[in-house]
């Protein structure tokens, strides 16, 4: 378990009406004015036992037991440091030192020390999602296995083939070969809202078949795991070996993959998170189809819209991924996208922020024709562009590195904290310093940050900069966007100016 520290071959029968008493109660009251809580039905209510739901999806459930090679340097246990002494030939002690390096494999120097062989286990969940015996878990139960073995409910084994795996999103597909057919489950097409029931299953701590029950607590996760974060959190109990496992809604189908826990303590804490069904799918039967998993590629380098940046461009709302640069030669740049654009829309569905876009972009296929919605000037631009492949090399969202100050020469102190020399190395202004205190300063330039454009027009002389500041008071915007560029990687900032 991380840490932050299709059809089933026999139907869901036995998953009865009578114990999933979906109960309709309409709240009725005698005021006029009706609260909104009076016009809700409550729909699939807390069923009085899971029983029946847990006996038919169980057979379906595995624990996968991982063997993983460990190379371990043997050598002498007295003294780390021994090596074999150089004796003349016919020494009296040559007879004794040859015991070592017949069983050691010393040659008079350390480095020379065989190396041996070290296995380790770990322990994980994972489910059959075929009657042909594919199966999904998590690619951090898997990774760097010498051996795979899958334990069924009834407890028996079989060895398993990694088919392929996704360090992305952290899925991975394995296939058993059977006798017989195998029970397996399917995945929800219906999105887990909150507040919906969850039953979890898995391998805690080596502990097979395990279940638990809770509420889907959150959706939208961001848990800084990747940059397609969309995580479900649930508040079922899960722990160590729970990774892999399914999360279950009532009707008996996968909402999602348990795959990492909030524990300050390394237990259950009641913050579970899991990857959605809707993303395990897509990983999945992309896996199936040759072992690897490819992604649409945009190529530009993005940031989130903070409140300043919004105000200092007209947005109403802090909405969208900011381009900082398109990437040379990418999709992106040839489809005419600008540093300074905010992307709105990918094919009708929001961008509420930088990772969202790296999201909805890699759900795509590589050729896929996408239609953005962008902001741009005040305005709003439709973009037409075919995406690429997404490589290990590229990546959707960067962060830009600090850098060290450099030596100010010739400051000058503008009106917004920021103490500005023209950049003798080429384009835009050096910040040299910047004044305790400022706003400047609260927006986190650091000396050497080079200033490129400000009210999205290039700035080379203080001047320029000057004339930028009055030009958005002249228009009643109390900010203004600034590019500013360290050790080469861009970024936008809303500059407040009064």
């Amino acid at each position: 378990m991380k840490f932050l520290n299709l059809t089933k071959s026999k139907r869901l029968a036995a998953i009865t009406a009578a114990a999933l008493i979906s109960t309709t109660a309409l709240v009725s009251v005698a005021t006029t004015t009706m609260p909104a809580t009076a016009q809700i039905a409550v729909q699939n209510a807390a069923p009085f036992s899971f029983a029946d739901l847990v006996e038919a999806v169980r057979p379906a459930v595995v624990s996968i037991r991982v063997k993983t090679k460990i190379v371990e340097t043997r050598g002498p246990r007295f003294n780390d440091n021994f090596t074999m002494p150089d004796l003349p030939e016919g020494h009296p002690f040559n007879d004794f030192f040859k015991q070592f390096e017949d069983q050691f494999g010393l040659r008079g120097d350390q480095n020379n020390r065989k190396q041996r062989p070290r296995f380790g286990q770990s322990m994980g969940s994972g489910f059959i999602i075929s009657a042909d015996g594919f199966v999904v878990t998590n690619n951090h139960v898997v990774e760097d296995a010498a051996e795979v073995v899958v334990v069924m409910d009834d407890g028996a084994e079989m060895n398993a083939k990694i088919i392929g795996t996704d360090p992305r999103t952290d899925l991975a597909l394995l296939k058993i070969e059977a006798a017989n057919e195998l029970e397996y489950v399917e995945f929800s097409d219906a999105e887990a809202r909150v507040g919906d029931w969850v039953v979890a299953i898995g391998n805690p701590f080596g502990l097979g078949g395990t279940v638990t029950a809770g509420i889907v607590s959150a959706r939208g996760r961001d848990i800084n795991a990747n940059a397609y974060d969309d995580f479900i959190q649930i508040d079922a109990a899960v722990n160590r070996g729970n990774s892999g496992g399914p999360a279950f809604d009532t009707t008996g189908k996968v909402v999602g993959v348990n795959t990492a826990i909030f524990s300050p303590s390394g237990g259950n804490v009641g913050i579970a998170f899991a990857i959605p069904a809707s993303v395990v799918k897509q990983v999945v039967f992309d896996l199936m189809d040759d072992g690897n998993v490819t992604r649409g590629y945009l190529g530009v380098s993005i940031q989130d819209v903070s409140d300043d940046i919004a105000e200092s461009v007209g947005l109403d709302k802090t909405t969208g991924a900011l381009v900082t640069e398109p990437r040379p030669d990418s999709p992106a740049q040839k489809a005419g996208i600008q540093s300074g654009d905010i992307i709105l829309r990918v094919n009708g569905e929001k961008i509420e922020g930088a990772r969202d876009l790296a999201r909805i972009i890699g759900q795509y296929s590589p050729e896929s024709e996408v239609e953005l919605v962008l902001w741009r000037d005040g305005a709003r631009e439709k973009v037409s562009v075919k995406l690429a492949t997404l490589t290990d090399e590229q990546a959707l969202v960067e962060a830009a590195p600090e850098v060290d100050p450099i030596d100010p020469t010739a400051p000058h102190e503008s009106s917004t904290g920021l103490v500005l020399m023209p950049n003798e190395e080429g384009d835009g202004l050096v910040v040299t310093d910047i004044l305790q205190e400022s706003i400047a300063m609260e927006k986190g330039f650091v000396p050497g940050d080079v200033i490129l454009l400000a009210n999205s027009k290039p700035v080379n002389t203080i001047a320029d900069f000057e004339k930028a500041i009055d030009e958005v008071k002249a228009a009643g915007r109390s900010t203004m966007l600034v590019k500013a560029s360290r050790d080469g990687n861009s970024r936008y900032v809303g500059l407040p100016i009064e």
